[in-house]
């Protein structure tokens, strides 16, 4: 009878895909994969310190999986593990506890076979769960160290494979029938630094690739997006017009405090050159409520700075402290109810902004990408630049592009 492994993951789409690629190593050495709610003899729990929240819910995972399974296996994997990995060993029944390093070796060590590694190589990976669309790590770490991220300490410093060796990962995905690679890691704007190449070059070089359709970029920091990309981009055969920009703050004196390497002027400056060339893309933004020294009138400001801004949707983010960053040291603290109160707000302009934008867009023309699931007899799909509609659903269209005409979302 095959030996069963089950995984959780948090935190960013980066986890999603190194746990992707992990499961799949243990499904080709001859595990199961079963829902992390069955019982299961190893328990993968891969962790995000992104948050305390976060970090609480890895540690509700561990105990869930003790209380389904005494007997099991337990590893804790990723960014907490390797930021406090003594906390983590402290709960009882943790066999293993594996940091950004060592993740992609858990196997070896489940079959006793220890092998050093260090957080300056890149290793990548890429998901495999979906048909339709795979998320591929291009890139790992950071160099930024911004006041209050815990990331360059989680994962190390900025690396990559080679454009070389990124194009053979995504030959070998197309042999799959996926359509479409979203292009992910921890700063992908910096792809390039370690092997004397550039992102603009990368990208570049996917859209040759014949055998995939479509591409998408993740987050990238808005003084890394240059004319040259935002140009490529609006004329591409492959990449699509659809960028996700941490904006974090939109006070200047705030962005000073956190250490970003732009004001809001350049950010408002980058947002409104893609608007110039593709009016119809698609512009998320990360925000950081709360931090401190965040006064009432600095949140207004921000809230209506961001409300000017042809932006779809907010990724809103209640400041929390992160040990060893230096921002735990700066005074006047925002509460707890503050922060959830201008994070409120925040998520209600998102939801404006996105109601907003899929209505203008609502009666266009687009090709649309079709998902497996069948959602009580409706299946969804993403347009170009990101609204999601459905259909009846129809096997028959299952990974599909088809050219249609937006009515419902």
């Amino acid at each position: 009878m095959k030996k069963t492994v089950a995984f959780h993951t948090l935190g960013c789409k980066l986890n999603f895909t190194e746990s992707s690629d992990l499961g799949r190593k243990f499904v080709e050495n001859g595990y199961k994969l079963v829902d992390f709610k069955d019982i299961a003899d190893v328990y993968v729990i891969n962790t995000c310190t992104v948050t305390a929240l976060a970090e609480k819910k890895c540690r509700t995972a561990i105990r869930q999986a003790i209380r389904q399974n005494p007997k099991a296996k337990i590893a804790a994997i990723g960014c907490f593990s390797q930021v406090s990995p003594e906390e983590i060993a402290k709960i009882e029944r943790v066999h293993y506890v594996l940091g950004t390093a060592d993740k992609h070796l858990l196997l070896d060590y489940l079959n006793g076979n220890f092998i050093e590694n260090k957080i300056t190589d890149f290793i990548p990976s890429h998901s495999s769960d979906d048909r339709t669309r795979t998320f591929l790590k291009i890139q790992d770490g950071c160099d930024y160290f911004c006041t209050y991220c815990a990331i360059p300490h989680a994962r190390g410093r900025n690396r990559n494979d080679s454009i070389e060796n990124t194009l053979k990962i995504v030959e070998k995905i197309a042999e799959s029938g996926t359509k479409e690679i979203v292009l992910t890691g921890v700063n992908i704007g910096e792809f390039g630094n370690s092997t004397n190449e550039t992102f603009f070059q990368l990208i570049q070089a996917l859209d040759q690739v014949q055998s995939i359709e479509r591409f998408r970029i993740s987050s990238i920091e808005p003084n890394l997006i240059s004319d040259e990309i935002v140009d490529f981009v609006a004329k591409s055969r492959t990449f699509l017009p659809h960028f996700h920009i941490p904006l974090q703050s939109g006070s200047n004196k705030i962005l000073q405090l956190m250490k970003r390497r732009y004001s809001r002027e350049l950010f408002a400056e980058r947002v409104q050159k893609i608007k110039s060339v593709m009016p119809h893309a698609f512009i998320a933004a990360d925000v950081i409520v709360g931090f401190p020294g965040e006064t009432n009138e600095d949140f207004e400001d921000m809230y209506e700075f961001i409300e000017s801004l042809p932006l779809a949707y907010l990724h809103v983010f209640p400041y929390s402290e992160r040990p060893n960053t230096p921002a735990i040291h700066l005074p006047e603290k925002i509460s707890s109810e503050t922060k959830k109160q201008r994070s409120q707000r925040l998520h209600n302009l998102s939801k404006n902004k996105h109601a907003d934008f899929c209505k203008q867009h609502r009666l266009e023309f687009s090709k649309v990408l079709w998902e497996a699931n069948n959602h009580s007899g409706w299946m969804y799909g993403f347009t170009e630049n990101y609204i999601r509609v459905r259909k009846p659903f129809d096997p028959n269209s299952v990974n599909k592009i088809e050219h249609v005409k937006k009515s419902t979302s």
